[in-house]
């Protein structure tokens, strides 16, 4: 089985991840334990955007680093928080929304990047999300794809508040969660372009869902980094990942999520 986090065998490390966690000591990935972290937390994707938004905060510490994960603690505002990296997509996610709630996080809002699939929404411009369709494959495996992936009222509420209040002009309404970024065929486009989803990403349907059936909080403001009905994707402006417009965005994503983490 699993002594200290090394895994012996895939039969030990599926039994721990799905039904083990809760009751281990230490959790296998994010490598923590309860009393490590706060009850809120700020998932990025990325692990270098943990300390783009440590930058903004306070009495910033360290807390543990492991494959795409990584956790450092701080305060905003006088609101503790941790702050922890989920990776990409769905599967990764869905470990850190368990190891999370397993030490006792009782709250969850991501702060990340996608991509807009209405005309009129422009890189740089932020949305928070009521909801994200399930184009991935990861809730299937805890539920119906019947059933919805929906953010907390009041963390929503939060985030569309927060950057109101931010000067922002922010798009509200339902996102799309999708597993393969690199067949994100014309037909798709679109396909939920005329359902008026506003974006996509690959994150938000795991951590609304697994929130939800866990008893959690969850939000999610992503600020826009390529328009795929207007033909212009991640990257496509310059060699960085992401275009100008958008790299100062993120910092403003991060503050409003910061604003809105004070006042839950």
């Amino acid at each position: 089985m699993i002594d200290g986090g090394e895994r012996t065998n895939d039969i030990g490390r599926f039994f721990v991840a799905t039904a083990g966690s809760v009751g281990m000591a230490k959790q296998p990935h994010l490598l923590i334990e309860s009393g490590d972290v706060h009850e809120l937390a700020i998932i990025p994707g990325d692990p270098g955007r943990v300390d783009r938004i440590a930058d903004q905060c306070e009495n910033v510490e360290f807390v543990a680093e492991n494959r795409e994960y990584k956790l450092v603690n701080a305060t905003y505002e006088g609101r503790e928080l941790t702050i922890c990296s989920t990776g990409i997509g769905c599967p990764s996610a869905a470990i850190a929304i368990e190891e999370l709630h397993a030490v006792g996080v009782e709250t969850v809002i991501r702060c990340g990047t996608t991509g807009a699939l209405q005309s009129d929404i422009e890189i740089g411009d932020m949305v928070v999300a009521t909801g994200a369709a399930k184009e991935e494959g990861t809730t299937k495996r805890y539920e119906s794809a019947m059933y919805p992936a929906v953010p907390d009222y009041e963390v929503l509420s939060g985030l569309v508040d927060a950057a109101k209040a931010n000067g922002e002009d922010v798009h509200v309404g339902p996102i799309v969660s999708d597993d393969a970024f690199y067949a994100e065929s014309q037909e798709y486009v679109e396909d939920w372009e005329a359902a008026n989803l506003l974006a996509i990403e690959m994150e938000a349907a795991a951590v609304f869902s697994l929130a939800r059936r866990k008893g959690m909080a969850a939000g999610a403001i992503c600020t826009v980094d390529g328009n795929l009905v207007e033909g212009t994707q991640k990257g496509a402006d310059g060699d960085d990942e992401l275009p100008e417009k958008a790299k100062n965005n993120v910092e403003r994503a991060i503050s409003i999520t910061l604003s809105a983490a004070a006042e839950l």
